[in-house]
C-alpha cells in the first residue's frame, strides 16, 4: 500500500473542535501533535475530566476564536524543541487531510509565538504517510473561509 505524500506544511481540519481549517507544520522531529490553546481550563462532566480552551486557528492573527471543548485524555510531561519541559492536557480527536480523517492524540499548548498555530507529529503521521520536505500542501487545499478557518 502506497502512503499519502505530504508537504512540510498542510491545510487541516479538526471537525470535532470546530475548526474548518487550520495551517499545520508537519514535524518528523516531534513525537507527538500540538494545538495552540489558551485560557485552557479542566472541567468536569458526569463524572469525567474535560478541558475546555480557546483556538486562534488564523497564523498571526487573534481575530477569530474558536471555543472548543474535549475529553482528557492524560495530563503528561512534554519537551519541546528548545529541550523545555513543560505539563500538557492530551486530547484525541479527528483530524482530516485532504480526503483522509483519522483520530490522533494531541498536546494542548500556547504556540501564539510560534510560527504554525499546530503541529503534526510522527505518532500520528505513522504509516498513514510519508514527507517530502521539499514540497508544501501535497494533500490539502485551502479550505473556503468561514468562522474557524484562516
Amino acid at each position: 500500500m502506497a502512503l499519502t505524500i505530504l508537504g512540510w506544511r498542510e491545510w487541516i481540519s479538526l471537525p470535532d473542535l470546530g475548526i474548518d481549517g487550520i495551517k499545520a507544520k508537519i514535524d518528523t522531529g516531534a513525537r507527538s501533535s500540538s494545538l495552540h490553546a489558551f485560557d485552557i481550563q479542566a472541567i468536569d462532566i458526569n463524572g469525567e475530566q474535560w478541558v475546555e480552551f480557546k483556538v486562534h486557528p488564523q497564523q498571526h492573527q487573534t481575530n477569530t476564536t474558536v471555543p472548543c471543548r474535549a475529553r482528557i485524555k492524560d495530563y503528561r510531561q512534554v519537551t519541546d524543541s528548545g529541550g523545555h519541559r513543560s505539563m500538557r492536557y492530551v486530547i484525541e480527536t479527528t483530524i482530516n487531510i485532504g480526503a483522509e480523517q483519522f483520530t490522533a492524540e494531541m498536546t494542548l499548548a500556547d504556540r501564539s509565538q510560534m510560527m504554525f498555530r499546530m503541529l503534526v507529529g510522527r505518532t500520528a503521521m505513522k504509516s498513514r504517510y510519508t514527507v517530502d520536505p521539499g514540497r508544501s500542501y501535497c494533500a490539502s487545499q485551502k479550505p473556503p473561509r468561514t468562522a474557524g478557518t484562516i
